[in-house]
C-alpha cells in the first residue's frame, strides 16, 4: 500500500515526465500521441515505473523504446525539476500501458469492425 508521500511524489513525476516529453523530449515522440498513464514509485523513493500510453499503437514499440534509449536525459531532466524536494532523484524505468489498445480492441470485436 502506497503512503502519502509516495503518492505525492509519484503524482509530481508523473506531471513532470509529461511536460519533459511534451517540450524537452519532443524529437524522440514526435508523430505520436504519449500520455504518462500512471507512476509507480518503491517505498524509498528510489526507482520508479513509468507508464506510458502511445497512439498510433503501431509506433508504440519503437516510440518506447526511444524513449527507453533517453531514459538518462528524462532522469537528468527531471532531476531539475525536482532536486529541492528530494535527495536522490528515482531511476526511471518505462513500461508500454496498452489498456487503450486492448479497449479499442475489444470495441472493434464488439461491433464487427476489422482493422
Amino acid at each position: 500500500m502506497d503512503n502519502t508521500r509516495q503518492q505525492k511524489i509519484a503524482r509530481q513525476i508523473q506531471r513532470d515526465v509529461a511536460e519533459i516529453l511534451q517540450k524537452d523530449a519532443a524529437d524522440v515522440v514526435r508523430g505520436t500521441l504519449v500520455t504518462v498513464t500512471a507512476v509507480r514509485i518503491s517505498p524509498d523513493l528510489a526507482y520508479s515505473k513509468i507508464y506510458v500510453s502511445i497512439f498510433p499503437f503501431e509506433k508504440s514499440a519503437a516510440t518506447l523504446e526511444a524513449i527507453r534509449e533517453k531514459g538518462w536525459f528524462i532522469r537528468k531532466m527531471l532531476g531539475a525539476r525536482i532536486r529541492n524536494q528530494l535527495k536522490v532523484v528515482p531511476e526511471v524505468e518505462f513500461f508500454l500501458d496498452d489498456s487503450l489498445e486492448y479497449i479499442d480492441n475489444i470495441d472493434n470485436l464488439l461491433h464487427g469492425k476489422d482493422k
